[in-house]
Formats: C-alpha cells, sequence, structure tokens
C-alpha cells in the first residue's frame, strides 16, 4: 500500500543536509517544482520541516506564524562568531562556573515579549543582501533588534559546560541568539552546541515522514 502525502506534511530533518536540500529532495522524488518549507533549519540541526506542496505552498506562511518548540543544548564558557558550533570557538577566560540558581534566574529572564538581535550569519537582508553572504566577505553589518516571544524556557540539565533547555516561542526567534545572549548574561559566553525542532503548531515528531518513505515509488500526493 502506497504512502498518501497531504499538501502539507512534515519531514524530520536529519543533521547535515540544508532545509533547501531536503526540499531538493522531495522535489525529485514527487517530480514537481511547487515545493515549499515553513521555517529553516540549519545544516547542523535537526527536526520538523513543515513542507507544502502544490497549492500547499500558498498555505506556509500560516504554518511559519505557528508556536514551535525546541530542545537546544548551549555550550557555556566560550563564544562562536556564528553563535553555534559552525564558527571558530573562542574561549572565555577567567570564567567563573554559575550555580543552577543563577543559570535559573537568567533564563527566566528571557521569557516573555524580548528585544533579540539576529546572528550576523543568517539570511536577513541588509540592503538587499543575505547578512551571511556580507559576513563572508568581510563586510558584517549590524543587525537591528527586533521584539520576538519566547514563551516558556525548561531547563532539562545542567552539567558545566553544557546547558540544556526546552523552549517554547512564537515566530521569528533566533534559539542561536538566545543562546549568545544567555551565555553573556551569564558572563560566561555561549553558543549553540546542538538544535532540535520538537514541534511546529500541531506537527509533532511522531506526525513526520521520513525522507526514505517519500523517496518510495508508491508515493501519491493528496
Amino acid at each position: 500500500m502506497g504512502i498518501i502525502v497531504p499538501e502539507i506534511f512534515a519531514v524530520w530533518k536529519p543533521k547535515g543536509p540544508s532545509s533547501n536540500g531536503v526540499l531538493n529532495r522531495i522535489r525529485h522524488f514527487l517530480g514537481t517544482r511547487h515545493v515549499g518549507h515553513a521555517g529553516t533549519l540549519d545544516p547542523l540541526a535537526e527536526g520538523i520541516l513543515v513542507v507544502g506542496i502544490g497549492k500547499g505552498t500558498k498555505r506556509l506562511a500560516m504554518e511559519v506564524a505557528k508556536e514551535k518548540e525546541y530542545e537546544t543544548v548551549i555550550k557555556l564558557g566560550a563564544r562562536s562568531q556564528t553563535d553555534d558550533c559552525e564558527g571558530e570557538e573562542i574561549i572565555t577566560e577567567g570564567v567563573i562556573e554559575p550555580s543552577m540558581d543563577e543559570i535559573k534566574k537568567v533564563v527566566v529572564s528571557f521569557i516573555g515579549i524580548i528585544d533579540q538581535v539576529p546572528p550576523i550569519w543568517s539570511a536577513i537582508k541588509v540592503k538587499g543582501k543575505e547578512s551571511y553572504k556580507l559576513a563572508r566577505e568581510g563586510k558584517e553589518a549590524p543587525l537591528k533588534s527586533r521584539k520576538v516571544e519566547v514563551k516558556s524556557a525548561e531547563i532539562l540539565d545542567y552539567s558545566w559546560p553544557y546547558l540544556n533547555i526546552r523552549f517554547t516561542t512564537g515566530s521569528g526567534v533566533y534559539i542561536r541568539s538566545l543562546a549568545r545572549d544567555i551565555g553573556d548574561r551569564l558572563g560566561t559566553g555561549g553558543y549553540m552546541a546542538e538544535l532540535v525542532r520538537t514541534r511546529v503548531g500541531d506537527f509533532r515528531a511522531e506526525d513526520c515522514l521520513d525522507i526514505a518513505d517519500i523517496s518510495s515509488p508508491a508515493v501519491k500526493v493528496l
């Protein structure tokens, strides 16, 4: 029996490929160019990628705006130019290991409507060009802060220098920026070492298709 793929569905993006790389595979498997996604995941991240096919691409803006849930590991005591483990690690000197109580106070302070500066290495456009492309050329331009919402932040584990947090957010939140800013507020520095997107709106891990499933010749689009 074949797999029926609706116009909007979720796939589990593994670590390694880019979000667009996953889309290109889906385009190839399903034989159509009319494929889009709701919210990019960086290559180092894994998790839920909401995909639209055909007329479903017109509804992706609604999916982008929905609540999201992430689990991230922040490495404290160091910084990265890219705010994640893809950039060169710069160890912070003279760091005092923060207590759990100190970490809890800092993490809670990020819940609510906050001002967030996106990572320089991001796809946000500055004068018509992606910020990460300017950064590659050594022409980094400061990005303006913007209002975003962090709905909840739950500390899952803390074993210096690694801090594991589950975030529930509104749209437009950069977890890399949260990792950077939490580290800065603690005085230790910090960057995002791992990221898993576990929910987008009503889509959860158990709702996701595997890329291998979509490659089956028995797949049909609803």
